[in-house]
């Protein structure tokens, strides 16, 4: 079997040779594997061929999405929204750096749901699917918006995930959009619910910037772990008011500015990450934490998290931060203030 790193696949695709279909070649591509044979391309060369049917047909095909809009970065504006089949074993969206999927504010740009009953279930267990294997790279999501979606709990504007795994390399997340008020509702930009055997959720060199939502304007999800590093996140709110649970007379929400996590075993590490400017009407201007049975532990390293301000509540001597878990988190060679 021939393998090809991400680096040599990238130099190959630059000057036009890729292997044929008759190599039998695999990429090989973070944790998903792409035979070449499901290669999908969306446009034949021209801005217009690119178009939202296109997108929503190839990502339901599966395989490696590719683009071909000509040389400039081109906006897909998202008409529908893209829906990954449970039968899929990987689904890569590589936008090449030059494409963006915009939802126009008026709807979710991708969905994956081993849970939802209106797709195929490829085991009796839909909460622990190893596949599909959902990688987002090289790809800018803007103005997705969730808002009135709530099935399964509603949030991730751009992005929902229930099952799988799931992977974001080199993406940039704009202006995305959840509900404003609720509490544990979250994920303005990404939502994810379960993920397959407990594996943390993959974030490499990412910015979300400008997310609005009640709770967690970049990203959110109960029970799943993060590891999220070379990242940069950038003037989120969370819009909510009254926590969780919510207190008397309010809607609930408000908490963790960029990033909301709730449930009980899971981790999140933040390395070589910069988190500024993000607000949290309530608790965690930058991250909000909370394992329900203490088992839940949190690691900053060579990261910077400043001026992300808690209206509310934070954890005494971690500025942006709110935390419950095992044990104090672990910072390391990092600046808080």
């Amino acid at each position: 079997m021939l393998r090809l790193s991400v680096a040599v696949l990238t130099a190959l695709a630059t000057v036009g040779l890729v292997p044929t279909a008759s190599t039998a070649a695999t990429y090989v591509v973070g944790h998903s594997r792409v035979a070449r044979a499901a290669t999908q391309t969306v446009g034949n060369g021209s801005p217009s061929s690119c178009t939202s049917a296109a997108v929503v047909r190839a990502v339901a095909r599966g395989g490696l999405v590719r683009f071909d809009c000509g040389p400039r970065p081109v906006t897909i504006k998202m008409r529908r929204t893209a829906k990954v089949v449970n039968t899929s074993p990987s689904v890569v969206i590589d936008g090449g750096g030059r494409v963006t999927l915009s939802g126009m504010g008026r709807r979710r740009i991708l969905y994956q749901n081993t849970c939802d009953p209106q797709q195929t279930w490829t085991t009796s267990h839909c909460d622990d699917q190893a596949t599909p294997r959902l990688t987002l790279r090289n790809l800018t999501l803007a103005r997705g918006s969730s808002t009135g979606q709530r099935y399964d709990g509603g949030g991730g504007g751009a992005v929902f995930v229930r099952g799988g795994q799931l992977k974001i390399v080199g993406s940039t997340f704009l202006g995305n959009r959840c509900d404003r008020r609720g509490p544990d509702l979250g994920g303005g930009a990404v939502r994810v619910l379960d993920q397959y055997r407990d594996r943390p959720v993959q974030v490499v060199g990412s910015t979300f910037k400008n997310g609005r939502c009640s709770n967690g304007a970049a990203l959110s999800s109960i029970g799943v772990s993060w590891r999220i590093q070379d990242s940069t996140f950038l003037a989120n709110r969370a819009l909510g008011r009254g926590a969780n649970p919510a207190r008397p007379g309010t809607p609930g929400g408000g908490s963790g500015g960029a990033i909301y996590l709730d449930g009980n075993r899971f981790t999140l590490s933040l390395i070589r990450t910069t988190m500024r400017g993000n607000v949290a009407r309530e608790g965690g201007g930058a991250v909000f934490f909370v394992s329900n049975d203490r088992t839940g532990t949190m690691l900053v390293r060579r990261s910077r998290l400043i001026r992300n301000p808690s209206r509310g509540f934070e954890t005494q001597g971690l500025p942006g931060i709110f935390f419950l878990g095992a044990r104090r988190p672990r910072i390391v060679k990092s600046v808080l203030r």
